[in-house]
This record gives C-alpha cells, sequence and structure tokens, in this order.
C-alpha cells in the first residue's frame, strides 16, 4: 500500500525527513509538495536511497510517485573518505582580506589530499561556488578530481544566487548532514 506524504508548506529539511520516514515504513510512498526546492530535495532523497521517482504535476502541486529498489544510489562513502562542510566565505573570523586569503589557502591544500570525497558550502559559504568566486579555479580542479561539490539551495534561495550556481550541484540539509555524519572524518568551517 502506498503510503501518503502532504508535505505541502513545509520547508528544508521537513519534506525530506518525513518522506524518509514513510520509506522507512513502506516499500512505496507518495510525497506531495508545493515548491521546486522541496521537488529537487525529496528527489534526491529518493535517488540517495536507491529508489525510482516518477513525478506528476498538479495544479501547481508536485506528486512524487517513490518505489523503493530501482535506481542506483546517488552517493557512496569509502572508510577513507573526508566530508569538509563550509558555512562562510572566508576562513575564521577576524580580517575580511585575511579571511580570502586563508580560505583560498585551504581550498588550494585541500586540492592536495587524496581522500576528499565531499565538499558541502552552507550559508555565505555558497559564495564561494557561484559565478565571481576568486576560488572557480580550486573549486573546479576539485571536481575534476572526484570531489563532489554540493551547495544548499535554500541558500542559494537566500542570496538569490540559484541560477548563478558556477560549480558542482545543489543540495538539501538532509543529504548534507547525512553524508557528514557517515563520512569516517569530516571538517567544519
Amino acid at each position: 500500500m502506498t503510503k501518503i506524504i502532504d508535505a505541502r508548506g513545509l520547508s528544508c529539511p521537513q519534506p525530506v525527513i518525513l518522506t524518509k520516514k514513510g520509506l522507512d515504513e513502506s516499500d512505496e510512498v507518495t510525497t506531495i509538495v508545493d515548491n521546486r526546492t522541496a521537488l529537487e530535495n525529496v528527489k534526491k532523497l529518493a535517488k540517495s536511497k536507491n529508489c525510482s521517482v516518477q513525478v506528476v504535476e498538479k495544479e501547481g502541486e508536485y506528486h512524487l510517485l517513490i518505489s523503493k529498489g530501482s535506481s542506483e544510489p546517488q552517493h557512496t562513502i569509502d572508510q577513507g573518505s573526508v566530508a569538509v562542510l563550509i558555512t562562510g566565505s572566508l576562513f575564521g573570523n577576524g580580517d575580511e582580506e585575511l579571511g580570502k586569503i586563508l580560505m583560498k589557502s585551504f581550498l588550494y591544500t585541500l586540492t592536495q589530499m587524496d581522500n576528499l570525497k565531499h565538499l558541502i558550502f552552507m550559508n555565505s559559504g555558497v559564495l564561494l561556488t557561484t559565478e565571481g568566486s576568486g576560488v572557480l579555479d580550486l573549486l573546479k580542479a576539485l571536481e575534476e578530481s572526484g570531489v563532489e561539490i554540493l551547495s544548499c539551495g535554500t541558500c542559494l534561495d537566500f542570496y538569490e544566487l540559484k541560477d548563478k550556481l558556477a560549480v558542482g550541484k545543489v543540495t538539501n540539509m538532509y543529504t548534507a548532514v547525512e553524508l557528514i555524519a557517515s563520512a569516517p572524518k569530516s571538517i567544519t568551517l
């Protein structure tokens, strides 16, 4: 029997968490959301849980028909991997110019690591992944080396930068926390 999750009007990460709970209880879930951000976040959850997703739009609402076991998992974690969460566009507190220099140096240093798997940007950290950032070359080099670069969709929306994302993909709070919690090692700035 299909479990129905009504997540209309709820903000991130509530639609994702409710859908996850539904999938814990049932092999099929229909989640109803009323905005594109929730739509994308729930789709990402479904893919990360090895589920197939069909989306039906009805009068400005999205009905996501989710079935277990019919897709490849979106994220994998290996035992030596490191996840880095960057929550600001500057490294540390203090002088802004010094914070920019240190952030660039930190990101350069990450390009020299072999076990970095996920680089997650939240809050003003998303400014680093968008057009005009002074560190895009470093982030693109990391992405080319296999590092998954993820920027918070809510944060990009807040700063009105979703259409200016220049490297990586959009993520949500649930996926970010899941990756950080399951990584053997994590760093938070």
